[in-house]
């Protein structure tokens, strides 16, 4: 059967945490939203730099 709807994810401090991220991959997630409320341009780095990594 195939799976129309799309399943999003914002990312933020809460999922920094380990294998939280992990386990959204896992999930199914198709696409990422960055939340730039909260945290430093490094952190945001890094989230977007763990995105990549897992999604290859």
């Amino acid at each position: 059967m195939l799976r129309r709807t799309k399943i999003l994810a914002t990312l933020g401090p809460a999922t920094d945490k380990p294998g939280v991220l992990e386990g959204l991959f896992k999930a199914g997630i198709d696409v990422v939203r960055m939340n730039f409320s909260h945290g430093s341009a490094q952190d945001h780095i890094d989230r977007a730099n763990a995105v990549r990594e897992l999604s290859k």
